[in-house]
């Protein structure tokens, strides 16, 4: 007679295998998850699980079933339900939101670069939509997910007045160089200048206001083209092949820097979800102040979260209201989404665009926009937050439905270094060859 239903079910849930290949790679990179040894057309959950630096947990989920060999491949196989559908060899990463029940407004960011962001990834059987924790998986694996690449070297700068962190490539150099800026919800960010120098850029990650204290942002146009200068006398930096990357109000600081600067000369700008509404002569508080002048625009969405793309429309059209892009000498890329509900940046770019044609410098720009896709376009494979917690208890609501948007984050980054590659690396300039 043959062994009990229930023993065989046994034997067969102790030889589930999972697998992560590769299990330790930059967040940028592409991985295969699969599981072997399931009884043929048997249903089953894959699920994703993060404990993030602030510890709290995010999840994702996508329901499959196992082929004729009792085997599922995410990249291959559609999911049939879950945080994502159809053949997403990534969903379980970019589809995570926060577990059930959890604080509001929350955005998973890197803190601390040095160590890996763990994805715990599981199998369990039947289709299950809640209650993970509560249930025994069939298999589990663990994965690292690093921005920082093997040999990149972390500096702490504090110089000059400057406050932030150089990451430089791991060989002997010399290599192009960035100036990273991030937005308006200050503090030093590193994650995406580390997984920059994980690409062969030095990559310096600028603080230029304390995290939720605007009453800091005292800083001159002098202290961003200092900031530029000690990236470009680094003794492995090629000293005229010197970028911009900003994202929101880190953009609109790399766009003033090619526009107005005398000082510097930066070889190309990466433009993310900003403009180039800035009215001359303004430092970053007399800019807060201009733009909360116009707060009687803002407006909120049925649950009360914040939509400022309104304060700044209609675009102005006094000149002395806006940065005059049709200085910039220099390469530019700008990357928008078209459901950016925190910024009018798509209408921005318009804007920047004709007044570049109008002084000849049209041939300088490039401009990519993503249906669908909202205001914070990150590296790829980010989870998307459509609405998340600013300063203090605003929520802010930042646009984007979840798959375009991670289409886009996925689509950009690859056009982005592109666009860098072109400008900051080229053959004249053999010791820039990594």
């Amino acid at each position: 007679e043959g062994a009990p239903v229930s023993l065989v079910r046994a034997r067969w849930l102790q030889s589930v295998v999972i697998s992560v290949t590769p299990s330790r790679a930059l967040v940028d990179e592409t991985f295969r998850v699969a599981v072997q040894n399931l009884p043929p057309g048997s249903p089953v959950t894959l699920h994703s699980l993060h404990r993030s630096e602030d510890e709290d947990l995010w999840e994702a989920f996508g329901h499959y079933v196992s082929d004729s060999r009792g085997t599922v491949s995410v990249a291959d196989d559609f999911s049939f339900g879950g945080t994502y559908t159809g053949k997403e060899a990534m969903g379980l990463l970019w589809s995570m939101s926060p577990v059930p029940g959890s604080r509001e407004g929350l955005r998973l960011r890197k803190k601390n670069v040095c160590i890996p962001q763990l994805v715990n990834i599981s199998v369990y059987g039947g289709h299950v939509e809640e209650g993970f924790g509560e249930r025994l998986p069939l298999a589990s694996t663990l994965t690292e997910r690093w921005h920082l690449g093997p040999g990149v070297r972390r500096i702490e700068i504090s110089e000059r007045g400057v406050r932030g962190t150089l990451f430089i490539p791991p060989g002997p150099g010399p290599f192009p160089g960035m100036l990273d800026m991030w937005g308006g919800g200050g503090g030093l960010l590193e994650y995406r200048s580390a997984l920059l120098a994980s690409h062969g850029y030095a990559s310096l990650a600028l603080e230029y206001f304390t995290a939720g204290e605007l009453k800091s942002a005292d800083k001159e146009f002098s202290y961003f083209e200092t900031a530029f200068n000690i990236v470009r006398e680094h003794p492995q930096v090629i000293p005229d092949r010197v970028g911009l990357f900003g994202l929101s109000l880190g953009s609109l600081m790399a766009s003033y820097l090619a526009a107005e600067s005398s000082v510097i000369e930066p070889r190309c700008c990466v433009c993310v979800s900003g403009g180039h509404l800035y009215p001359r002569g303004a430092n970053l508080q007399q800019l807060f102040r201009a733009y909360s002048s116009h707060s009687h625009k803002l407006r909120v969405d049925e649950h009360n979260r914040e939509i400022w793309r309104s304060i700044n429309l209609p675009i102005p059209e006094d000149l002395s209201q806006k940065l005059d892009v049709g200085k910039i000498n220099c390469p530019m890329l700008l990357v928008n989404g078209i459901d950016d509900q925190n910024w009018p940046t798509v209408e921005c770019a318009e804007d920047m665009a004709h007044m570049m044609r109008a002084a000849g410098k049209e041939h300088l720009l490039t401009r990519i926009e993503y249906p669908d896709a909202g205001h914070l376009i990150e590296p790829p494979y980010s989870p998307h937050s459509r609405a998340t917690k600013f300063i203090k208890d605003v929520i802010l609501l930042w646009g984007g439905q979840t798959k375009p948007h991670a289409d886009a984050q996925e689509d950009s980054w690859r056009n982005i270094l592109a666009f860098l590659q072109k400008h900051l690396y080229c053959t004249q300039n053999p010791k820039a060859k990594m």
